[in-house]
């Protein structure tokens, strides 16, 4: 079925979306804003070692958790509703984490963070169904989105060595103020509300259900790639899993369930999410051996790799358009085929990557992949978006963002033990027998640092330079992984989303029939 035209958006439509992209950028930095900043936070408040990691990781935790809850929130009471309540909840929270005074109220604010994360990430998207009714402009807008939100977590560590440098460690939450007061100023005026008339009342018992077993799921694989197989972590991933079967069978039995189970085994949608999970998987997967080799194996300070790290967003800024444009013209399934590919191929580039190779060489990969990946991302969100209906926006949003999220979890744990169990058989073997520190190095290549310090210096170096081989070789074989996975990937796209670019457009009018859909009001 062809798309109808929709009535285009102008200028108030299009100044309305760059407001919501503030929100969706610092919700998107936040994730990676404390990298820089931990140090300063541990020697203020004096944390552990177990709460100093729930304070990088309560944030993303509970937004990965409540983003069905809130997107099935928004459909009911209302998008800009909680776009607006997120924003008062996100702005309070970050003047309290700015003045925290221990690391028990920061580890709770940043949780307050993430719950107004995840009221404000599906509401945008969900927004962009409801702004943008003729297909072209929604997919230049699901382009600026998607952008957006990529870029968000790049420049996170950026904007936060900025800061540090001339402000205390609050200073990376207070900057998230400005954008809110904006976004509470402007939206009322800017964004129509949307109020679903057919979802039926909110369900507690699934919300309870979605959370769990999400946070289960999610916090068991980050612990795995943290720590390796545990029973404990093991336990926690299967109990997540047996509450979101639970979650399912009770979806199929609600006349109005939270997530449209119909909608998620349709092609143009549950495809659609499947593919941004396996783009997530690549992109956080990999995200963590570019960081370490540009610092740890190239030798750059944290500021000057993050500036670094910002050169792949030329791929982005040329791939993501030009993506757009070329689905206009063929069958979106072989653009996002392409992508894939063209990802793909990016990730073999960084298989040949050595510890004496030039900086360009790893820039050049990670712009490959990155600019494939956001091509990809960019039309499987557009396409889910279309075929969602308007009054189940938000929820279909939310499962987007989840998926991400889960694909995000996946890819740090599975590719990270892919290269962690390199390193540690390669320096294995690369150790003398009854050195000190041992078990240090064979760990990580950080705890090969640290011990090489302390050596003298010609064994020091021989340590130093086994691990950064023995790392560089792990970061080769999770690219192969990668690689791998992009492919099938592609050909999954092509094969499985050829056609369905069509989707039926919602209705024109301003205002939907009381009981059927969703009433826009402004």
């Amino acid at each position: 079925m062809e798309n109808t035209p929709g009535p285009r958006a102008g200028r108030k439509e299009w100044i309305a979306l760059g407001v919501l992209m503030l929100p969706l950028l610092l919700v998107s930095m936040d994730v990676s804003i404390l990298y820089f900043a931990i140090p300063f936070v541990s020697q203020d408040l004096e944390p552990s070692a177990t709460q100093q990691l729930w304070i990088l990781d309560m944030y993303g935790f509970v937004l990965a958790g409540m983003l069905i809850v809130m997107g099935s929130l928004g459909d009911r009471i209302g998008r800009r509703t909680l776009v607006l309540a997120g924003a008062v909840v996100f702005g309070a929270a970050s003047v309290a984490a700015a003045y925290a005074h221990s690391a028990e109220v920061l580890i709770a604010v940043r949780a307050l963070l993430g719950l107004g994360g995840a009221a404000l990430m599906p509401s945008t998207l969900a927004l962009i169904r409801n702004l943008f009714h003729d297909a072209k402009q929604r997919g230049k807008a699901v382009t600026i989105w998607t952008g957006v939100m990529t870029a968000g977590i790049s420049l996170g560590p950026v904007v936060s060595g900025l800061l540090l440098e001339h402000f205390w460690w609050g200073s990376v939450f207070l900057i998230n103020l400005p954008a809110m007061v904006l976004l509470l100023l402007l939206v009322p005026f800017l964004v129509p509300e949307t109020v679903t008339t057919a979802r039926g009342r909110f369900d507690v018992g699934s919300a309870l259900l979605s959370l769990c077993a999400l946070l289960a799921v999610i916090y068991g694989i980050k612990e795995w790639a943290r720590h390796g197989y545990e029973p404990l972590t093991a336990l926690c991933v299967a109990a997540g899993l047996v509450l979101g079967v639970v979650f399912v069978r009770r979806q199929r039995r609600l006349a109005h369930p939270m997530i449209d189970l119909g909608l998620l085994g349709r092609r143009n949608f549950g495809g659609p999410v499947l593919a941004d999970l396996l783009a997530m998987f690549a992109t956080v997967g990999m995200a963590v051996f570019f960081t370490q080799y540009l610092q740890s194996v190239l030798g750059l300070s944290p500021l000057t790799a993050a500036l670094w790290s910002l050169v792949p967003a030329a791929g982005v800024a040329l791939m993501a358009p030009a993506g757009a444009a070329l689905a206009q013209r063929i069958d979106r399934a072989y653009v996002m085929g392409g992508g894939f590919f063209l990802a793909g191929c990016g990730f073999l580039w960084l298989t040949q990557l050595r510890t004496d190779s030039p900086l360009w060489f790893a820039l050049v990969g990670a712009a490959v992949y990155a600019g494939g990946l956001v091509a990809a991302m960019t039309l499987a969100n557009e396409l889910a978006l279309g075929a969602a209906p308007p009054e189940g926006a938000g929820s279909a949003a939310a499962v987007l963002e989840s998926g991400q999220e889960l694909g995000g979890a996946l890819g740090m744990a599975i590719l990270g033990s892919v290269g962690a169990a390199v390193y540690s058989r390669d320096m294995a073997d690369a150790l003398p027998a009854g050195m000190p520190g041992a078990d240090a190095v064979r760990e990580t290549l950080g705890g090969a640092a640290a011990v090489a310090g302390e050596l003298p210096a010609a064994t020091g170096d021989a340590v130093l330079a086994a691990a950064r081989d023995a790392f560089t070789h792990g970061l080769g074989l999770a690219a192969i992984g990668a690689a791998v996975v992009m492919a099938a990937a592609g050909v999954f796209s092509i094969v499985f989303l050829r056609g369905t670019g069509g989707t039926p457009e919602p209705p024109a009018a301003s205002a939907v029939e009381p009981g059927r859909g969703a009433t826009v009001t402004h």
